[in-house]
């Protein structure tokens, strides 16, 4: 029996690779495979038994395997293919999708993802403003995280401007990580000093 998991939430999918396969399976990387290792991967046996137990990572990323895959669909063994994308416009997968079972497993979609990057660009006019939009969402964030978001929006500024402004920016952020990192500092004051510095510098 074959099983295709795919998606984000690694997690998720473990327990259900476990859950499936047991604690004690083979593991095989899709990339490294050829046509010709299918048929003893699929069909094979072992000394110690007649049913295995394989995970096979990335498999659809190797076309030539991957559109082999209706073949070995009878495979006497528990096989899950996990996949971190899975193409659904593919002949392959049309021709396999109603034959196996296919489950997601996507990390839950962060509404406040978007409301970061707006905090980011109020900062840079009106740091107060900033400042009280963060009030909305922090406790549902990692200031860590929060801080690597803002990083990532002050780089893509630098990367299309390269202006003085955007260069104090980075660094400011760069002084602001090494506090977080290196101070008892209470991390949200920290960065929510930045936010009220950013329109300054």
């Amino acid at each position: 029996m074959i099983k295709i998991f795919y998606g984000d939430d690694r997690v998720r999918a473990k327990n259900e690779i476990t859950k499936f396969l047991g604690d004690d399976y083979e593991i095989f990387d899709g990339p490294d495979l050829t046509p010709e290792d299918l048929p003893s991967l699929f069909f094979g046996t072992s000394l110690f038994a007649t049913e295995r137990s394989i995970l096979i990572r990335d498999f659809s990323t190797n076309k030539v395997v991957f559109e082999k895959l209706p073949e070995y669909l009878s495979t006497p063994h528990k096989v899950v293919l996990f996949e971190l994308k899975l193409d659904k416009r593919s002949a392959t997968y049309k021709e396999i999708k109603d034959k196996l079972e296919i489950r997601e497993f996507a990390l839950p979609v962060d509404q406040n993802f978007s409301l970061v990057f707006d905090i980011f660009k109020t900062a840079k006019h009106d740091g107060k403003k900033a400042v009280l939009m963060l009030e909305k969402i922090k406790q549902d964030q990692d200031p860590m995280m929060f801080l690597g978001l803002l990083a990532s929006q002050a780089i893509k500024d630098f990367a299309a401007k390269q202006g003085t402004k955007e260069k104090r920016v980075l660094d400011e952020l760069s002084h602001t990580d090494i506090l977080m990192k290196t101070t008892s500092s209470e991390p949200w004051l920290l960065i929510e000093s930045f936010l009220l510095q950013v329109s300054s510098l």
